[in-house]
């Protein structure tokens, strides 16, 4: 097994090779960014309190005592500890970015200005630095210094109302799915603001992620429908709202997805089911037309798949050449072969010694494809190494290590 921790997969040409990245997120949204960014090149430097170190490093599932999360949101990092809260941290943090290309942050807004490490303190080193700020409510606005946490984000950027049968209490989708969104919007403005920087002179700049936002921003048709006739959508349960057919339906082992909701494709459905009668009414020839008649045209789908394993149905469709899919929990992805054709299954070695599965890296670049090049490090395992490249000599690490500053 090579560094990349997959067998027989060389490490290539990587388009963020040479950025250097500072990590000084914890848990989810800020780490998500910069384990992104370190999948496609970027030197990734974690920068974690002495002690504890990220909070994420105990959540969920142990193997000798570490979480297996850990092990993909600290991928391709190198692990630092240093006391931020402390003058000598707080200089020994001046040092590291003043080489820094990007500085990743998802403390609460105030947070870092309260230390003297706010952007325009640190742009004074570094005018070429880039900082990824993500928190609840953004940086401004009558929510600034409120806390917010993704599955709030959700709440508020409109998701979490949707997720629900109707007339039921809506549910979380099942991961920090609010999170992980607004790292994906920071890694986008981290990128924006390199090339910028490349193309108008070097000067960095401030990526400023809400929570919130990032929902919001993937909330497709609401507010232009809110807008125009003062719909409210709600809560759809299995189904797309104003889409149809587009419905789980029930088989004799489960469930089946059914995406039935194109002219041409509908009316190969309902050839399928032996409902021709449905297919070629022309009052349902398009969508606004079925949207009237959904429940009828789910009636006669279910009918059809209840009777049927899912298998079967997923085999009949794809004759018909009709989008359809099961619901997978993680085994059948474990187990599945598309998963492990595109590299979406990735087998790497713990650095204590543990053989795990983790998720591969998207998207797939054909040019500078991304690569896990190094495995999650044990905590500060590389502050020495990294302080003493960034000039720390050997006298003042041990004076940082007698006050408990690293």
């Amino acid at each position: 097994m090579n560094a990349s921790g997959a067998p027989g997969m060389a490490v290539g040409r990587q388009a963020l090779a040479g950025i250097k990245v500072l990590e000084l997120g914890q848990l989810i949204a800020g780490p998500f960014a910069g384990k992104t960014l370190g999948d496609f090149g970027a030197e990734v430097i974690k920068v974690e309190p002495p002690g504890q170190g990220d909070p994420l490093r105990k959540w969920r599932l142990l193997h000798d005592g570490t979480s297996v999360w850990w092990q993909v949101s600290s991928r391709n990092k190198a692990s630092v500890t240093l006391d931020l809260r402390t003058p000598e941290g707080q200089e020994v943090l001046r040092r590291l970015a003043a080489e820094a290309d990007v500085l990743i942050e998802n403390f609460r807004p105030g947070t870092l200005e309260g230390w003297g490490l706010g952007y325009d303190a640190l742009a004074r080193i570094n005018p070429g630095l880039i900082m990824l700020r993500v928190s609840g409510y953004g940086q401004d606005g009558p929510m600034r210094d409120q806390p917010g946490f993704g599955v709030v984000g959700e709440a508020m950027g409109g998701l979490r109302h949707l997720t629900a049968t109707p007339g039921e209490v809506p549910v979380r989708v099942g991961v920090s799915i609010g999170d992980t969104l607004a790292a994906l919007h920071g890694v986008i403005g981290v990128l924006i603001a390199l090339y910028d920087r490349q193309k108008n002179g070097g000067q960095g700049q401030v990526v400023d992620v809400a929570l919130y936002e990032a929902v919001f921003n993937c909330m497709e048709s609401l507010l232009p429908e809110y807008s125009a006739f003062g719909t409210v959508r709600g809560p759809g349960g299995s189904a797309l709202p104003g889409i149809a057919p587009s419905n789980a339906y029930p088989c004799t082992d489960g469930h089946v997805l059914v995406a039935g909701n194109g002219d041409s494709i509908y009316r190969r459905l309902m050839s399928l089911i032996g409902r021709d009668d449905l297919g070629n009414d022309p009052a349902l020839a398009d969508n606004a037309g079925r949207v009237v008649r959904v429940a009828e045209i789910d009636a006669a789908i279910a009918e059809w798949t209840r009777s049927r394993t899912v298998s079967d149905c997923l085999e009949g469709m794809a004759s018909a050449r009709v989008p359809g899919g099961r619901i997978y929990t993680i085994e059948d992805i474990a187990r599945d072969p598309q998963y492990r054709a595109r590299g979406m299954i990735q087998p790497i070695v713990t650095r204590d010694g543990l053989a795990l599965d983790v998720p591969g890296i998207v998207p797939k670049l054909s040019a500078t494809p991304g690569a896990i090049r190094t495995t999650a490090p044990a905590l500060g395992e590389d502050t020495r190494a990294v302080l003493e490249r960034h000039g720390v000599t050997e006298a003042e690490f041990a004076e940082l290590i007698a006050r408990k500053i690293v």
